[in-house]
């Protein structure tokens, strides 16, 4: 039997979030109240790592574990959302965007206020590990081989450039994958990627495909606790819907017209 593991996906914690990212944001005071549920939940939060661990086979994770995972690098990471987490002891990993976090640098994501990549050694000081997110946030199943590549090589290597360590943890643009691109980020050196899927994880999930449930604005409490309690939505692994497979289809088509595509 498959043991749920939630793993959540934030963006943007703002009373004023851009249009764009603005069904994927929270404010804070529904980000106070979720993460006040993930605590009282009797949930273990741990970072990603730790579940891509336990899936290699390199590591145990407590019984009843949850993940908390933050997207792009927004304005209000190193700060506010930071210290909501650090005043709940809550580990949490941060998947940075570096092509939006880099002044200078193009990236698809559309303007929006944005953390910088100097402040990626804060994140860790908060107890957020951190993450790629490639560079300009494309649709990677949709790229060519040698794009794919680069965008998971010289986010990881910015990232690692400013923080003086590894990084090993990616996160797929709007969690666009496919065979190929898990296979690419595993050959980058990348030890885990996580997807959306919008479901529960596992402690058998796909451990370059790592399901999360994506935050919405219209999401309360009450589904935060249900996921806590390993209810409301499918848990992973599960094979691709034929319906995803004919949205790619049709996304690579596009981009085969128009160019590289923002994801989301």
């Amino acid at each position: 039997m498959r043991t749920p593991v939630p793993v959540l996906l934030y963006h943007a914690v703002t009373d004023d979030p851009p249009p764009w990212i603005a069904e994927f944001a929270v404010t804070p005071a529904d980000f106070a109240a979720q993460l006040d549920a993930v605590v009282a939940s009797g949930r273990t939060p741990v970072p990603l790592s730790a579940l891509a661990d336990h899936l290699a086979g390199k590591g145990a994770l407590p019984p009843r574990p949850v993940v908390l995972t933050f997207d792009d690098g927004f304005a209000d990471l190193p700060g506010p959302t930071a210290e909501a987490l650090a005043a709940r002891s809550l580990p949490a990993t941060a998947y940075l965007t570096t092509g939006a976090i880099t002044p200078g640098r193009a990236c698809l994501l559309p303007p929006a206020p944005m953390m910088a990549l100097a402040q990626a050694p804060l994140l860790e000081q908060y107890g957020l590990e951190v993450g790629a997110h490639t560079v300009t946030h494309p649709q990677l199943d949709v790229l060519p081989p040698r794009a794919v590549r680069r965008e998971l090589r010289d986010s990881k290597a910015a990232l690692e450039d400013v923080l003086g360590h590894e990084v090993a943890h990616l996160a797929y643009p709007h969690g666009y994958n496919s065979r190929a691109v898990r296979r690419a980020a595993r050959e980058a050196g990348y030890a885990s990627a996580v997807a959306v899927r919008h479901a529960l994880s596992s402690r058998t999930d796909e451990t370059y495909r790592i399901a999360r449930l994506i935050l919405r604005r219209t999401h309360t409490v009450a589904d935060v606790e249900r996921w806590m309690q390993g209810r409301g939505a499918r848990t992973a692994p599960y094979p691709e819907s034929p319906a995803t497979v004919g949205w790619r289809v049709y996304r690579r088509a596009r981009a085969a017209v128009r160019g590289p595509v923002f994801a989301g």
